[in-house]
């Protein structure tokens, strides 16, 4: 917007830029608290090529190899970057399956290439954009009507090859056998494009970002809780916001606005900062929408260096459909989960005192879910570090110097998030384009929206790629 010529002012709860994509540093540690996958490179790439700029000009990035390491029952397996690596590993697996990566990857790149670069730029304001000859030519290619389940068991037959493709799309918000396959794309993103790490963690990302808005004359204004959207004859006239400086009480700003973006979580703008008569969508519609998983988050700091460990690691360790099914379907706290470890100081010293390590452990669970307290939160911790000590042969528990944990009710009181999303709507085929909530406004010409429930999705590359979308809906008809 601000490249357009407009001026532009960001009102931001938190006391720094980022949002769900945070930074927490304490006893000498410094923690991504937000995303933690740097995938889709090229996303960022057009991002910054957007005003002239390269993603070197902000953070340098290093190509993770393994990309990362998961854990089973027996062995634990080292995903090779080298793609010839990865089809041996395949081949070694199960006899005949490299070839099929080659085949399933090559269907994989044409739904990424027409995916990233055509149907997530469309702002599903109308069924006449998917009126393009690639679209329509190549619908069935896309395979929106076939499951990401039934598309990988078609080539793979080992249960490890299955979830190993399959485990992509755990975050957006589905089972396998709910989500379109079209989201092979990111088995291609995965696999082709890489997992990188921009040196000093995801939070440089920001940096980059609120710095190039800042040279953009972008103003931003934080410790700002934005309390009302005024509206005078479905026009948005200002934005009321509640702002702490300093420490000092709190000042009521008005911001007169001719457009209002809402980053913010949609379901919260449209329940408490707009008139009921205004609001686009009834609690009703909300309570049908299938979201995408909340966490359960520990931020750990050790005292020690742990041996041979990697910067990324899943633990499979246990039952993957059952605990999928606990997050989407039976909506309960999960009885054996599977988790993720990120160890970024096992790539980069800059996020740890010496000879100490940063851990950073998830546990993908239900939205919406009650009893979120400190007890339950221990209760998982002291399970996913037995098994994390077991499959490491090291010990861990004596020596935590540090613990933060977060979850449900953290969502909910820092993002106003729906039922604690941490993730958005999920990527059903009934929740995407046209199907989900709409970037603009039903009932208010100049309100718009952008983030990860609306289009394109959830995810760091497709939220950019929203806040692309949304602007040029609006400089199209405010412009």
């Amino acid at each position: 917007m601000a490249k357009a010529g407009w001026k532009v002012t960001v009102l931001e709860k938190r006391k720094i830029p980022g949002g769900r994509a945070g930074r927490l540093q304490e006893a000498g540690f410094t923690f991504d608290t937000g995303p933690s996958w740097y995938w889709m490179p090229d996303v960022f790439e057009r991002f910054f090529a957007c005003f002239g700029k390269k993603v070197s000009d902000y953070y340098t990035l290093e190509r993770l190899d393994p990309s990362y390491r998961v854990y089973w029952n027996d062995e634990p397996m080292d995903i090779p970057a080298n793609y010839d690596e990865l089809k041996k590993l395949f081949e070694s697996i199960e006899p005949g399956s490299g070839e099929k990566l080659d085949s399933f990857l090559k269907e994989a790149v044409y739904k990424y290439e027409i995916g990233i670069n055509k149907l997530v730029h469309n702002p599903g304001q109308s069924y006449l954009e998917f009126l393009d000859w690639d679209l329509v030519k190549g619908v069935f290619k896309l395979d929106v009507f076939t499951s990401m389940k039934k598309h990988i068991s078609r080539h793979f037959k080992n249960p490890k090859l299955q979830q190993l493709l399959e485990f992509p799309v755990l975050f957006l918000g589905a089972l396998p056998e709910n989500t379109p396959a079209l989201y092979s794309l990111m088995n291609y993103a995965d696999i082709k494009l890489g997992t990188w790490y921009p040196q000093g963690g995801m939070y440089k990302v920001v940096e980059g970002m609120y710095s190039l808005a800042k040279e953009l004359g972008v103003e931003f204004v934080f410790n700002s809780d934005v309390t009302e959207i005024t509206v005078e004859k479905g026009i948005a006239k200002s934005v009321v916001a509640s702002v702490v400086n300093n420490g000092q009480p709190a000042t009521i700003n008005v911001y007169e606005a001719d457009v209002v973006i809402g980053g913010a979580d949609y379901h919260f703008i449209e329940t408490n900062l707009l008139p009921k008569a205004y609001r686009s969508y009834s609690d009703a519609y909300w309570e049908k929408r299938v979201m995408a998983p909340s966490c359960l988050i520990y931020y750990v700091g050790l005292n020690k260096k742990l041996d041979d460990v990697l910067h990324h690691c899943l633990f499979f360790d246990t039952d993957f459909d059952q605990h999928g099914k606990e997050i989407y379907t039976t909506i309960e706290w999960p009885k054996d989960p599977l988790f993720y470890v990120s160890i970024p100081s096992a790539t980069d010293n800059t996020v740890a005192p010496e000879g100490c390590e940063n851990i950073f452990f998830l546990i993908p669970v239900s939205a919406g879910l009650q009893g979120d307290d400190e007890k339950l939160r221990e209760v998982y911790l002291e399970k996913i570090l037995d098994r994390f000590e077991r499959h490491l042969g090291q010990s861990v528990k004596d020596s935590i110097i540090f613990k933060k944990t977060y979850s449900v009710s953290n969502f909910v009181h820092d993002y106003n998030s729906f039922k604690g999303n941490a993730y958005g709507l999920a990527n059903t085929l009934m929740q995407t384009a046209n199907l989900r909530p709409s970037c603009r406004s039903n009932k208010i010409k100049n309100l718009f929206y952008t983030g990860q429930l609306t289009v394109p999705g959830p995810g760091v590359p497709p939220c950019l790629i929203s806040g692309e979308v949304v602007a040029k809906q609006a400089t199209k008809h405010f412009g």
